[in-house]
This record gives structure tokens, sequence and C-alpha cells, in this order.
């Protein structure tokens, strides 16, 4: 009777480890890739920009995680997006979920044109009217995501 028994709690504690442990992902399992929302903010105003291309890896063990898209470039994203109206030398500054190295890109139908200066996150808009799009690179260790926004004066 007493094998029995044992026998019995042995199987129930097997069947409750196995059931438990195919099921329990870690937190982390959850969350790849991270979205890592990019934002604008111009006169304290927020305004969401565009993601483009992404790529994200991470480590499980040996092997590695590669995590890539692919997307129209920033000027091509910018066809579908809103101008946001702003004035002259308006000071834009970006929002970036974590904290990540930031490139700023000016772009035209013929590609990226030039590298834009920033400062503490932000920089100023053009002198000059128009339409103007903007590449917003954001890297960090283990991935890199492009964002798009359009401004016009």
């Amino acid at each position: 009777m007493k094998r029995i028994l044992a026998f019995t709690l042995l199987g129930i504690l097997l069947l409750t480890t196995a059931c438990s442990s195919g099921s329990s992902k870690k937190e982390s399992d959850y969350d790849f890739p991270p979205t890592m929302r990019g934002t604008i903010e111009i006169n304290g105003q927020q305004y969401d920009m565009a993601k483009g291309n992404y790529r994200w890896e991470r480590k499980q063990g040996l092997e590695t995680e590669v995590i890539q898209a692919d997307a129209a470039s920033p000027y091509q994203i910018a066809e579908n997006l809103d101008a946001i109206r702003i004035n002259k030398n308006e000071t834009i500054l970006i929002n970036i979920e974590e904290e990540s190295a930031i490139n700023v890109y000016l772009w035209d139908e013929n590609g990226r044109q030039k590298e834009v200066s920033i400062n503490d996150k932000q920089f100023q808009a053009p002198e000059s009217t128009g339409k103007y799009v903007y590449e917003v690179l954001a890297q960090w260790s283990n991935g890199e995501v492009s964002y798009t926004f359009v401004v016009e004066m």
C-alpha cells in the first residue's frame, strides 16, 4: 500500500513538474522584439514617429536570434504621413524609449541628404519654408530602429 501511494505521489510530482516547466517562459521571451516607441516633441506637443526598418538580436544559450524587418525608405514612408505644421527655427526634441544613440538625417526624393546636428536629443528646424522629411536612427547594443517624421513651415 505504501509503495502504491509513493508511486502515485511521485507520478503526480513528475506530471506537475513537466507541465509547469513547458509553459513557463521568461518575461523577456514575450517582448522580443521590443517595440521602442519613438516620438518628437514640439512646443510641448508630442507626435508619434513612424517606425521603418529595424533589427534586433538576442543570445539564448549558444544561439543568437535575429529579427530584421525591411520597410520603405523614409522618403517613401513620408508620402503617407501628415506633415506637422511648425514655425521656422522651432526646437524639435526626440523621445525614444530607453537610452539609445541617436542620429538624425534629412531626406529628399534622391535619398539621405545630410546628417542633422543634434544636441541633447534636440535640434532646430530649418529657417526656410518647405516640407522636410527626417529619419531618426536609434541604436542600442542589441538593435536599431529607423523612425520617420515630416514637418512643414
